[in-house]
């Protein structure tokens, strides 16, 4: 997985999260931002967000993705 994905992921990402997200191991961040690339590709929800804001769309995506990790 391209560095950037993780990157981009993390720019997604609220300071608090994005801290938190940070101090996990390398391929756990490659696996969170995998799952945030899939739901920004996949989830029709998002593509009208997306085309309003791509910004929020992001967010929102990552939003999503750290909700299904919570235990």
């Amino acid at each position: 997985m391209a560095t950037d994905t993780v990157g981009r992921f993390l720019a997604a990402l609220d300071p608090e999260h994005r801290r938190a997200v940070g101090d996990r191991s390398r391929q756990e961040q490659e696996r969170l931002a995998a799952a945030w690339e899939w739901e920004l590709e996949f989830d029709d929800e998002l593509d009208t967000l997306d085309e309003l804001s791509p910004p929020a769309a992001e967010a929102e995506a990552a939003h999503r993705v750290l909700q299904r990790e919570a235990p």
